[in-house]
């Protein structure tokens, strides 16, 4: 399986989800990745303020700082090639690079009527 490879800009936490303002892009990121590895989907992240080295040794992400800067993150590495720069996926693009088939979510029943019956 693919490995993606997340490199974050600097977050107050692993998922930046924490705090009394939180990103709503940043929660929905998250609920995706969690869904791509209950999924079988190999996902890493790593935070420029709590794991700095791995930005380091890692010759793309280093020589992708050194170009576009902090501000351009984060970066997306699938199969460690850059696969996308200055946002995070969608879970589609999630599921497309780790191979996984994104269901629809079950649609949600109201009132008597839910699944066409009545």
């Amino acid at each position: 399986m693919t490995t993606i490879e997340i490199y974050d800009p600097a977050l107050c936490c692993s998922t930046g989800v924490c705090g009394t303002e939180v990103d709503q892009a940043l929660v929905s990121f998250a609920a995706d990745v969690d869904w791509a590895k209950q999924n079988g989907g190999r996902i890493e992240r790593f935070n420029l303020a709590q794991q700095p080295l791995a930005f380091a040794k890692n010759a793309i992400v280093k020589g992708f700082l050194e170009r576009s800067g902090q501000e351009a993150l984060p970066l997306v590495l699938v199969a460690g090639e850059v696969a996308l720069a200055g946002r995070y996926p969608s879970r589609s693009e999630l599921a497309r690079w780790a191979g996984l088939v994104e269901t629809a979510p079950e649609p949600k029943q109201s009132g008597c009527c839910g699944g066409g019956s009545c």
